[in-house]
């Protein structure tokens, strides 16, 4: 055989569509390297270039936001540029940019390694980042690993501290399994979408919504869908797959948990839209319902389900919470839910004006909970001081008398969480039941408001 006849076909190799994700990296390894030569009362240093490089990246996607032309893909179809990954890359940079604020007060009290601390925050982004940019299911689980393994490291930081790794411990056995329920998930997919033809199967997401009509074994497709279906739902905590929340949220230092409950949440929330709304849907060409059809219309009826239940049960149960930070997690179950009240209204959209609207309802929804979300952590932590030692609900008894100014941001973040008129959070809630509301989702809106109502009791009980 000539091998020099060997005709290669060239990836496309468009660097500028990765230029935010390559300077959260570059950002990543210098932290790391400064860190080892930085003086011990030097550790703000490492936080304010971790924040630099997320303006950086910011401006980066802002440029490739008023440079867009519509969709763009690179490297193949593994990455892709549309207003999806562009809204959800500004949600993860504000969660990021608020994180490192938070944390370094925190690092400086407790004489924690700042370097580190901010390097990982650093590296989760990008894989928050990749997740929300990939185009491909491969690169889908390359972002969450990226991003799992980073937190699982922040969780254990403050490593003489026994609920630190005991919180670290926990989310990494349980992470582990839904990382294997949707990498396998991924290969029965890959291997579902093979055709008679001969053509091998496919783990490109565009590519698969185009060969559902040929797919061979659509009970690999339906098995497939199902196991991603697990993966995402533990990673955005989803019930019945949230058990591992409170504990973890407990456990882990604060400002992690801070980020744990909006950051990856958020990115959970990027990565299942992209694969449900584009890789499995109704309608891809004509015959196509069959397939396609069945698997769109299961997933929703399992949407609508999971939702109902994230709403219901991270509301009740939060009732009965007196550690403010598990109260603060279970919050952010139901949260999940509400979200997912949008994501059926995209899912079930008949054009795309009323998908975009829906997708855009859910991306304001999630940034305006990780904004309050963060904030309400950020006050916990400093009444709670080192080591988290004031986390019950009886210690913020006379809060408004020790620390005015501290009650009234809480007070403030917790009333826009509920979803109170004149605040953030009432209007992206009014957004996502507004797009339900348009789709005939008339049940799912009254429980959600029902649980809003719920949820009023324990914030208020602060």
């Amino acid at each position: 055989m000539n091998f020099f006849a060997l005709q290669f076909a060239m990836p496309d190799l468009n660097f500028a569509l990765l230029m935010p994700e390559l300077i959260i990296c570059v950002v990543a390894v210098v932290v790391m390297l400064v860190d080892a030569f930085a003086k011990p009362t030097q550790r703000w240093v490492t936080g304010g270039i971790s924040l630099a490089g997320l303006i950086a990246a910011g401006i980066s996607s802002g440029w490739l936001w008023l440079s867009w032309q519509g969709v763009t893909e690179a490297f193949n179809g593994m990455i892709v540029l549309d207003q999806l990954r562009l809204g959800f890359t500004f949600v993860f940079l504000v969660v990021s940019a608020l994180t490192i604020l938070v944390s370094m007060v925190w690092v400086e009290n407790e004489r924690l390694p700042a370097g580190e601390f901010h390097s990982l925050l650093m590296f989760a982004t990008a894989g928050m980042m990749l997740m929300a940019s990939a185009g491909d299911l491969v690169m889908v689980f390359l972002g969450l690993e990226i991003l799992s393994i980073a937190t699982y490291v922040m969780c254990g930081f403050r490593r003489t501290d026994i609920r630190s790794n005991e919180s670290s411990m926990k989310y990494f056995i349980l992470g582990s399994f839904s990382s294997a329920f949707l990498l396998y998930g991924i290969a029965l997919t890959y291997g579902a979408t093979s055709t008679a033809a001969g053509l091998p199967g496919t783990t490109n997401i565009a590519m698969i919504a185009r060969r559902l009509p040929d797919a061979q074994y659509p009970l690999l497709l339906f098995a497939g869908a199902a196991m991603m279906l697990v993966g995402f739902g533990f990673k955005i905590a989803t019930a019945p797959f949230h058990v591992w929340t409170p504990d973890v949220y407990e456990g882990a230092p604060t400002p992690v948990t801070a980020f744990m409950a909006a950051g990856p949440k958020a990115a959970g929330f990027a990565s299942f839209l992209r694969v449900f709304l584009f890789g499995f849907p109704f309608v891809v060409t004509a015959g196509t319902a069959s397939i396609g059809g069945q698997i769109h219309l299961a997933w929703l009826t399992a949407l609508v389900v999971l939702a109902i239940l994230t709403m219901t049960v991270g509301n009740v149960v939060a009732i009965a919470q007196n550690n403010v930070k598990r109260m603060l997690a279970y919050s952010s179950i139901a949260h999940a839910g509400y979200a997912l009240v949008g994501f059926v209204a995209a899912g079930s959209a008949s054009d795309s004006a009323q998908r975009n609207a829906a997708v855009s309802a859910v991306i304001f929804y999630l940034l305006t909970y990780a904004v309050m979300n963060v904030g309400a952590f950020a006050v916990v932590q400093l009444i709670a001081r080192a080591g988290d030692r004031r986390t019950e609900v009886e210690d913020y008894n006379g809060i408004g008398f020790q620390s005015p100014w501290l009650a009234f941001c809480l007070s403030l973040f917790l009333l826009s969480l509920l979803g109170m008129p004149l605040t953030a959070g009432f209007i992206g809630k009014v957004m996502v039941f507004r797009a339900a509301l348009d789709q005939g989702y008339y049940l799912l809106v009254v429980i959600g408001v029902l649980n809003t109502a719920i949820s009023a009791y324990y914030y208020l009980r602060l």
